[in-house]
């Protein structure tokens, strides 16, 4: 790998060069990259011990009825969980219709008349923004387990669980693309701007 990013590099520094008209020749530019190269890698590989660091949360389990305990069905890709003794009517079961054909709903399951547990996979981390806003999430719920983003918030009487389930990976992906981002600016020399007084090197 270290032969494929001092090309790269080396590539992006030559780009840099003629963008910037710095006086710059090729022994110059293939000796920054060779010097380059190990700290390059380094803040990759920072980047990617950051991200392994993530560990999944434990959480407790609450006294609910097992799956076996509900009576479960499908429409449209979403899979829809009800304890039998929980009417038809009661908030927690109405909001859970009106949501399960929407988009990003893959499951419901409703526990109790005012409990609601809902399982969503947006698009975007604008979509499950979308989300934690209408079940009005508060930030201190939200734990990540893995790939999977959990917070609880309300919506009107009813407890929303909120159950991201690829949300995990929306965050790890707009992490390296910040980090991509970031790299970029540092080879092409877009770099934040220094103060105008004394030498900026």
């Amino acid at each position: 790998m270290s032969r494929d990013l001092q090309l790269a590099l080396h590539g992006r520094l030559t780009t840099a060069v003629a963008v910037l008209d710095l006086p710059l020749n090729g022994q110059h530019l293939e000796r920054l990259a060779i010097e380059l190269t190990p700290a390059v890698a380094a803040m990759l590989a920072e980047v990617d011990a950051t991200v392994a660091e993530l560990e999944p949360v434990s959480y407790a389990l609450t006294e609910q009825a097992g799956p076996v305990d509900r009576h479960i069905s499908e429409y449209a890709g979403c899979r829809s969980a009800i304890h039998p003794e929980v009417e038809e009517d009661s908030p927690a079961a109405l909001l859970a219709l009106e949501l399960r054909g929407t988009h990003d709903v893959t499951a419901t399951d409703v526990p109790t008349r005012t409990h609601l547990t809902l399982t969503v996979r947006p698009l975007s981390l604008l979509g499950w923004q979308w989300w934690l806003d209408k079940m009005s999430v508060s930030a201190s719920t939200i734990l990540r387990h893995g790939p999977v983003v959990t917070g609880t918030g309300h919506y009107g009487e009813i407890t929303v669980h909120l159950r991201g389930e690829n949300v995990g990976d929306l965050l790890d992906d707009q992490a390296a693309a910040r980090s991509a981002r970031r790299l970029q600016g540092f080879l092409v020399g877009d770099v934040p701007a220094r103060s105008s007084a004394g030498h900026p090197w």
